[in-house]
């Protein structure tokens, strides 16, 4: 039988603890914990987490892949839901049920803004998060549905397009944690697009559809606080699509492509420069919700309209790299 030295030219090392920055390939003997440990290089891809307490589709996200947040969805919920990495809980609701909304912050310092229910088609109402319930803030200026929006936590946010009484729109609204300011417009008007960013300040705005034509966008636009640029455009041009991470590094999933409207899991990744064509999703889904961040490395895709209606289906995305692994006798 041929050893792991002869093979590696080297024995498995014993530690008390694991290396900092192990090399792939390498194996070692945790004397600490009593097991044994690899490194191998993992490559990126979509794996199942755990599902909704409650399908729905045109549902809010925030937070992380670890620290998740599922805000409303139709038909016109106020449900929320927090994720620790494993399982989703419901915790408070929204004082004001409704779907097809933008949400941004982290798991304990979130908000929620736009959207519609059977009271009013457009709505401009904003709620905060502090963890455990929400709170009525000042409402944004302009009155919009499918739109989308990115920021720090409760204090920081920025809202831009979605779809008024007019069609697809450009206005873009910055929430300093008292009130909403309205910034520079987007160049293309769109609605139902994606997102990522992590602050009010640095945001992506991508695919989505776009009254003229009418047809849904390639097109990205990246926010610095000051203006918003267009920049590399998306592959496949699809619409109630999601994205998560920064105006760097991030992720657009899902939606549906045009024309025809079929439902994909197409998953793109952004690096600042250039979009890149990845593993999709298992599941299929328009109008899903998302992790805000924190980069193309990691996500959270949950919820959303797939065959034959809505699901309480979570992905978990973890990027390439080296990972650690632990041996069993299984």
């Amino acid at each position: 039988m041929t050893t792991y030295k002869e093979i590696k030219g080297t024995q498995i090392e014993v530690l008390e603890s694991d290396p900092s920055n192990p090399v792939e390939g390498q194996v070692w003997y945790n004397s600490t914990s009593n097991v044994l440990k690899g490194n191998i290089f993992q490559t990126a891809a979509w794996s199942t987490g755990g599902a909704l307490n409650t399908a729905r589709n045109s549902l809010a996200g925030a937070g992380t892949k670890d620290a998740g947040l599922a805000i409303a969805g139709a038909p016109d919920r106020a449900i929320t839901e927090s994720y620790n990495g494993t399982n989703w809980t419901e915790v408070g609701d929204l004082n004001t049920g409704r779907q097809q909304l933008a949400g941004s912050g982290t798991q304990t310092s979130a908000l929620a803004y736009m959207g519609e229910n059977a009271s009013n088609p457009t709505m401009t109402a904003s709620e905060s998060w502090n963890g455990s319930s929400w709170t009525n803030t000042p409402s944004l200026n302009t009155t919009r549905f499918v739109g989308q929006g990115t920021g720090a936590d409760n204090t920081n946010a920025l809202a831009f397009n979605g779809r008024g009484a007019g069609g697809s729109l450009t206005a873009t609204e910055s929430w300093n944690g008292s009130s909403w300011t309205s910034v520079s417009s987007t160049n293309t008007p769109r609605s139902n697009n994606g997102r990522a960013g992590l602050t009010n300040t640095a945001a992506l705005s991508f695919g989505g559809f776009n009254d003229s034509g009418p047809s849904a966008t390639v097109n990205t636009e990246l926010y610095n606080g000051s203006n918003w640029t267009e920049v590399g455009d998306l592959n496949t041009a699809v619409y109630q699509n999601n994205g998560s991470g920064s105006s760097t590094s991030a992720l657009n999933f899902s939606g549906l492509t045009f024309p025809g409207g079929a439902r994909t899991g197409l998953t793109e990744s952004w690096n600042g420069t250039n979009w890149t064509t990845v593993s999709s999703l298992s599941t299929a889904r328009n109008g899903l919700g998302a992790s805000q961040g924190p980069s193309n490395v990691s996500a959270l895709a949950f919820g959303g309209e797939a065959a034959p209606g809505d699901t309480t289906a979570t992905e978990e995305w973890t990027g390439a790299g080296n990972v650690t692994r632990t041996f069993t006798d299984s």
